[in-house]
């Protein structure tokens, strides 16, 4: 079964990979620990995240909200019988209108389950969830983390977390994510803990520019 965090383990999980890691040790000692993160387990989490593809989160966050401006709650129903002009006056690109419209009709159709991942392992819920239209890892990664909890996901394709890590190690930027492997495995199975760390370097210690 996939190691999850909770409240209660979160700090603790954070203490075993500073314990582990020098350098994540210094992100706690610097910054405090990290928000426990979370988001809950429903359609409108997922849109989130399909808006968050290949964006700011800033721009992700004015589109779901102009969505929730136009229909309330972001709910199945409600998001497929908007018409094409609707979605694109709530900011939706094609593309992302029809991703969020085929997982508004698998969901109503009952061939997809979203409470039902919760008893699936990592990789099942990877392969459940890739084979909808729109969904890649690194969708899945992020639901994995801040819907399911699973302590040992690394975002691979997470530009903020990969950045963290190679301006904590020293990494040159233009490095392969390949080198980053070896640093990444030595968390396991508290790849998550490690990541959320990363992003609260990101977040606290932003790299001025200038």
């Amino acid at each position: 079964m996939s190691v999850t965090f909770s409240p209660s383990s979160f700090q603790e999980y954070c203490d075993i990979v500073g314990e582990r890691d020098a350098d994540l040790a210094g992100i706690i000692r610097a910054h405090g620990y990290p928000p426990m993160w979370s988001r809950p387990n429903h359609f409108e989490t997922l849109v989130h995240i399909i808006l968050e593809q290949q964006v700011s989160l800033a721009s992700a966050l004015a589109a779901l909200n102009k969505l929730k401006e136009k229909i309330g709650d972001v709910t199945p129903e409600a998001a497929l019988v908007l018409s094409d002009e609707e979605w694109k006056a709530c900011y939706f690109s094609r593309q992302k209108m029809a991703y969020v419209r085929y997982l508004a009709a698998e969901l109503m159709s009952g061939e997809l389950d979203l409470g039902a991942l919760e008893a699936l392992s990592d990789e099942e819920v990877r392969v459940r969830l890739t084979a909808l239209k729109g969904i890649g890892n690194w969708t899945v990664d992020v639901y994995l983390i801040f819907v399911l909890q699973r302590a040992d996901i690394f975002p691979m394709g997470d530009l903020a977390a990969v950045n963290a890590l190679k301006r904590l190690k020293g990494i040159p930027r233009e490095a392969h994510r390949d080198a980053l492997l070896p640093v990444v495995e030595q968390w396991r199975p508290y790849r998550t803990i490690a990541t959320m760390l990363l992003w609260h370097f990101y977040l606290s210690s932003p790299v001025r520019k200038g």
